[in-house]
């Protein structure tokens, strides 16, 4: 004989919404009404919005198949306890960086040191292996640290570097991690390209030279990282590329992303498969990532609109001082005494002279991106821009296997005499102010944070960018077939104004 429950399921239900969600989950283990009951998908998404505070505006992640499932994912796979605190910097950190095997990690900072920690410890606990102090080579700070691919010989460090009447530039130094010696130090102008590994042996740096008041060109350096020359026919160093920039651009935040061939399922919602879903819908006119908000509430929103009524329609952010980018100073002083027309007939002319005297593309790599293409690609990635000083744009340069080497020809022997730049390959138009880049585990995904500029806004000086929005966007590049997902997050506000940004973009 079945006994009926002794309280309806809607009953239990309404007192287990006013339990925390370890009391539903262990009232659930009395009996089978209870154990369905505390498994309801109302349930946990009321669960879900109280305990983790999200605005109810925000919906459940895309790939989330149910509200119980992604509460466990971001309560078992979310870091909340603090087990240590590491006191040994002395100022503010600028970055980490984690060995591929992530039994070590780096740390740069304010006060000028680069930190070696270990995590293998048999106790459990993080301790401090070595610091090495960059003040004594006239460092300023140290900014960004990278292992080489197979970690166990040579750390990259990146910092500014204080040169004499107060001007700086960056410097890269390679540090052995078999004995900690200084191996090399490489200039590096300006000092946010940061500069990366290219191989086990061979890293990238930058140099910046002026051509105009807001016209420069940037030129990519292979360096070796042991120079010491056996004899003097071998080169330590070699251009890669040099490229030219108009209205006050740089090339900033290099990185290189070696695209072997993927034969494992995409991450994330494919674009080819949207795209050709849509296509069959009619829908298809042109590529347009999709936005998932994760933090802007439909209250904000409402306060927005209000600011811009009581505006006359116009957003007014206060002004704030311009960030203070590496070579941005130049510029700002030269253009001191130049008028508007005069910097456009500028910018006019390097346009002019770019087209003429730029190494044509050999070829495009979307029309050459077959996902089941087997050759590896290994792409030099950077920020740029092409109307203003803030970053806004993904350049990528295809290096092919002869340049992967600082032997054969130097300081461009291959270029005929009325090449003076290399083209870029492709160009991502992100449509804000970049403010870190970073990579996936495997070089599929090239993740993006930026803050937005306002739709369908027009740049008429390169010195004036427009105003960014206070949410970060995360946009996601599939390397696969160099586009952006179809979806992009929009997470936490940014700290800073909105007519500023970070000193310079970072590495994520």
């Amino acid at each position: 004989m079945e006994i009926s429950p002794v309280l309806p399921d809607s009953l239990v239900l309404e007192i287990f919404l006013r339990l925390p969600h370890e009391a539903v989950l262990r009232a659930g283990l009395t009996c089978r009404q209870w154990l369905a009951v505390s498994r309801d998908e109302f349930l946990w998404r009321e669960l879900f919005y109280s305990y983790y505070r999200i605005p109810r505006s925000v919906p459940r992640h895309p790939a989330a198949v149910s509200w119980y499932r992604e509460f466990r994912r971001l309560f078992d796979c979310i870091p909340c306890v603090e087990v240590q605190t590491l006191r040994q910097h002395t100022d503010q950190v600028l970055h980490l960086a984690f060995s591929h095997r992530g039994h070590r990690f780096s740390s740069c900072s304010k006060d000028c040191t680069v930190k070696l920690w270990d995590t293998e410890r048999p106790d459990g606990n993080i301790s401090l292996v070595h610091s090495s102090s960059m003040r004594p080579f006239n460092w300023g700070y140290t900014q960004f640290s990278q292992f080489n691919a197979d970690d166990s010989l040579l750390l990259l460090v990146s910092g500014v570097y204080l040169g004499p009447h107060h001007s700086s530039s960056g410097e890269i130094a390679v540090i052995s991690l078999e004995n900690y010696t200084l191996l090399s130090r490489v200039r590096n102008k300006p000092y946010d390209v940061f500069g990366c590994w290219l191989n086990e042996t061979h890293l990238i740096s930058g140099n910046l030279h002026w051509i105009g008041n807001m016209t420069s060109c940037s030129v990519l350096w292979l360096n070796k990282a042991f120079q010491d020359i056996e004899s003097e026919n071998v080169n330590v160093v070699k251009r890669l590329f040099k490229i030219q920039n108009i209205n006050a651009s740089t090339i900033r935040t290099v990185m290189v992303a070696h695209c072997r061939r993927h034969d494992n399922p995409d991450l994330l919602l494919d674009y080819e498969a949207q795209s050709e879903a849509r296509r069959k819908k009619g829908l298809e006119t042109q590529h347009q990532p999709l936005l998932f908000d994760l933090g802007t509430s439909a209250a904000r929103r409402r306060r927005a609109r209000r600011r811009r009524r009581s505006l006359g329609g116009v957003s007014r952010p206060p002004r704030h001082p311009l960030p203070t980018y590496s070579g941005l100073e130049h510029v700002m002083q030269s253009c001191k005494n130049v008028g508007q027309r005069e910097l456009q007939i500028e910018t006019h002319v390097a346009k002019m002279m770019g087209r003429a005297h730029t190494k044509a593309s050999e070829s495009s790599l979307i029309d050459h991106c077959d996902p089941s293409d087997a050759e590896d690609k290994t792409y030099l990635l950077f920020t740029t821009g092409s109307l203003t000083y803030s970053p806004h744009q993904i350049g990528i340069k295809l290096i092919k296997p002869d340049q992967m080497t600082t032997s054969g020809p130097v300081l461009g022997e291959e270029r005929s005499s009325d090449e003076f730049f290399d083209s870029l390959d492709h160009v991502i138009d992100i449509h804000g102010h970049i403010i870190g880049m970073g990579l996936s585990p495997d070089h599929r995904y090239l993740y993006v944070n930026s803050r937005a500029w306002p739709a369908g806004c027009v740049i008429s000086d390169p010195m004036s960018p427009p105003p960014i929005a206070e949410e970060i966007d995360l946009h996601v590049i599939d390397l696969k077939n160099l586009r952006e997902e179809r979806r992009s997050l929009r997470a936490h506000r940014a700290l800073l104004p909105m007519t500023s940004a970070s000193s310079f973009p970072g590495r994520q």
